[in-house]
């Protein structure tokens, strides 16, 4: 019998970028969401199946999952989004898979208890199967491999790329908070803008920033890595202005800033087009460190973030489609190893160092 899998969230930036690539792929996904007209519209165009409901409806969730081996769910915040989403999915035994970046997201997924979940329901739980967190998280593996009694892991990337409407709503949730590593196994709070270093990432020497990505959850499941932080390049006047959001995290957290920011980004931010996309290819890098002081270091270049995001995403899919995988929470590369990342469009082989 053939299988059916549906990205929920088609009409959203990405989620539609998902959709055309895997037509364009002779995939056949169904479409969903809760929004009906931009649903059926977009499906219609496409040739294919529609469905619509909501997450906040555990019935409708029910009833939307029908029939469905894998979910690739695209509609975010998924710090809201992705729990009815997965209880949908392991009521039905069906595959899970989304986009976040967010380490509450990934830290609840991996937590124990929601691995054995999974596993006694043969589901997979597979977060961050796009540019968070597929080359850092390939990357992180590589480093692991070459250097096995690693304590510390430093991961990071460089990307001229523009930035959708989704991914702009989350980043404004998280204006004036703080960054996150990983300390001896322990996420941990950190004054955003405190903590910075020379890295090159691919492009020569640039001034970095640690940020909150998504490896500091993923990474450490991947690599048991006890230690793990995340960077970006940025100018070190960006990096005082970064410190001194804290004076206004309260403000910025209130829902009022925030619903007059979201209303902003709908009217404002319409992500990368093909052309930007195509011209701006992500540079990833990543450091490991055993406590000897002995270093490896490892360099990619990718696709652009939202293309990867694409091209990852749909071998996710069609990789989980083909495979008989036993049910767990998963990262990307404990998933499918370290090369994935080498194996997606636009991508070059690890450089090692």
């Amino acid at each position: 019998m053939t299988q059916k899998w549906m990205i929920y969230g088609a009409n959203g930036y990405t989620g539609e970028l998902i959709a055309r690539t895997a037509v364009a792929q002779g995939l056949k996904p169904i479409l969903a969401g809760r929004r009906k007209v931009e649903i059926h519209t977009l499906a219609k165009e496409l040739g294919l199946e529609a469905r619509v409901f909501s997450l906040d409806d555990s019935n409708q969730v029910l009833s939307g999952l029908r029939e469905i081996d894998v979910v690739l769910h695209c509609a975010g915040p998924f710090s809201a989004t992705s729990a009815p989403m997965i209880e949908g999915c392991l009521a039905v035994s069906a595959h899970y898979l989304d986009i976040t970046g967010e380490i509450s997201v990934f830290e609840k997924i991996h937590a124990p208890q929601q691995a054995k979940r999974a596993a006694d329901a043969g589901v997979v739980l597979c977060p961050g199967v796009g540019f968070d967190v597929i080359p850092t998280d390939c990357v992180a593996l590589k480093l692991k491999e070459l250097l096995p009694n690693a304590t510390h892991l430093s991961l990071g990337f460089e990307s001229d790329s523009g930035i959708s409407p989704g991914t702009f709503k989350t980043m404004i949730q998280g204006l004036g908070g703080s960054s996150s590593e990983r300390r001896d196994g322990i996420i941990t709070e950190v004054q955003l803008g405190k903590r910075s270093r020379k890295i090159d990432f691919g492009r020569g020497p640039k001034t970095a920033m640690a940020i909150p990505w998504g490896d500091v959850s993923t990474a450490f499941h991947t690599t048991s890595i006890p230690n793990v932080d995340t960077w970006i390049p940025m100018p070190a006047y960006k990096i005082a202005g970064a410190r001194s959001l804290k004076w206004f995290s309260l403000l910025l957290a209130t829902s009022r800033i925030q619903q007059i920011m979201h209303k902003w980004v709908d009217r404002s931010v319409n992500g990368p087009d093909e052309l930007a996309r195509r011209n701006s290819p992500a540079y990833i890098w990543g450091e490991a460190r055993n406590a000897g002081g002995e270093t490896r270091t490892v360099r990619i270049q990718t696709a652009n973030a939202y293309s990867l995001t694409v091209f990852g995403s749909l071998a996710v899919v069609s990789r989980l489609l083909d495979m008989n995988v036993s049910g767990g929470s998963y990262t990307p590369a404990t998933l499918f190893g370290a090369e994935l990342i080498e194996e997606l469009p636009g991508s070059g082989k690890f450089q090692i160092f």
